[in-house]
């Protein structure tokens, strides 16, 4: 009989074991079942319907990380930040360095305005672990936090993260010229036109690279750079009125600075005069507020240029060559002060004042 008995209880306890395997898998596949319909809901940006699936998913499986971290990103959807930063904080307690979860967290705190908490959580995703395509999901991290810290105007900052970004960029032009771009906007010049180089060594034809590695050259003031790349530009692109601009003022400042390497003195000459009358009309239309006028001993802009005047010929440049430099530094700051007084100015005005920029302490 004791026998008999222990048979029994052990057939018994089979059994219930494998009703209870049983049981606990046809759970976990109506769990999945419903998982794998709010995949494809979120995916199609079915929100309303995926939150419900994954609620669903969750009476099987209440404690599963897949399915929390797909309703947090369904409610997102919906735009339910507050419940879903409660799955997620939850979710972050339990796996500190989910990639996922860090970057959900860092959008969801910029959105509100938590800068500080945004950049912790995106700077977390960045070296956090991630289950696939780590690399470009790292990449991808960063580039969210730059987008940040360039709207906050935090630029020294961005420009560090955009350093880090560059160092691992590859030979991939979109992504050269994207790294470019956000180097220009960080207004780090010197980098956005390495970058933009790059680029445009892996494709020649692309007219927007060739537009922005113009633009950096011209605010680094290498303008005999600046002028390659604008002249490709708009040879591109001849609808490109900001490069053809930009591409005229390049060509007038190389064309009005006295002070270029191997000029001829008759050049030279001719310049100076040129600029010392174009100088003396600014001064005409923009009088800088407070001037003295007036008077035998009239020190303002005005009356130096008045008293210059007899004397800034070509002839009499070459009686006395050291008067370009005294013409050309009144010149300058004739030009320096009027844009204070006036705004910035144009054409060849504009040209001058760059000139006096590309010349400051020499």
């Amino acid at each position: 009989m004791l026998a008999v008995l222990s048979v029994v209880a052990v057939v018994f306890f089979l059994a219930v074991t494998m009703l209870a395997h049983s049981y606990q898998t046809q759970r976990a596949a109506l769990g999945n079942r419903w998982f794998n319909r709010g995949v494809a809901d979120l995916n199609t940006g079915n929100y309303a319907a995926a939150v419900t699936e994954f609620r669903a998913a969750l009476l099987y499986a209440r404690d599963d990380f897949s399915y929390q971290l797909n309703l947090a990103e369904a409610l997102i959807g919906l735009k339910h930040t507050g419940e879903a930063s409660a799955y997620l904080l939850n979710l972050w307690e339990r796996e500190p360095e989910n990639g996922l979860v860090n970057v959900e967290l860092a959008r969801i705190a910029a959105q509100q305005d938590r800068t500080d908490d945004a950049i912790r959580y995106y700077h977390n995703a960045v070296y956090a672990a991630w289950p696939a395509s780590a690399q470009e999901k790292r990449r991808e991290a960063r580039i969210e936090l730059i987008e940040l810290l360039l709207r906050i105007h935090s630029d020294t900052e961005a420009q560090s993260e955009l350093i880090a970004l560059a160092a691992n960029a590859g030979e991939d032009p979109a992504q050269q010229a994207r790294i470019a771009d956000l180097f220009l906007r960080a207004s780090d010049y010197e980098h956005a036109l390495a970058a933009y180089r790059t680029c445009l060594r892996l494709n020649r034809r692309n007219t927007a690279a060739l537009a922005a590695a113009g633009y950096a050259a011209f605010e680094l003031a290498r303008y005999p750079v600046a002028l390659r790349y604008l002249q490709a530009a708009v040879e591109s692109d001849p609808n490109d009125s900001e490069s053809a601009a930009r591409l005229k003022t390049t060509e007038m400042v190389l064309h009005m600075d006295p002070f270029q390497p191997e000029i001829s003195a008759v050049k030279r000459n001719r310049i100076v005069v040129e600029a010392f009358n174009t100088a003396g009309e600014r001064l005409r239309s923009c009088r800088p507020p407070n001037a003295p006028t007036g008077g035998t001993a009239d020190t303002s802009l005005s009356g130096q240029w008045a008293r210059l005047k007899l004397r800034i010929t070509e002839a009499g440049l070459r009686r006395d060559p050291d008067l370009a430099e005294r013409a050309m530094d009144l010149v300058f700051r004739i030009e320096r002060e009027t844009s204070n007084a006036c705004g910035m100015p144009a054409g060849a005005d504009l040209a001058l004042l760059l000139i006096a920029k590309l010349h400051e302490g020499s």
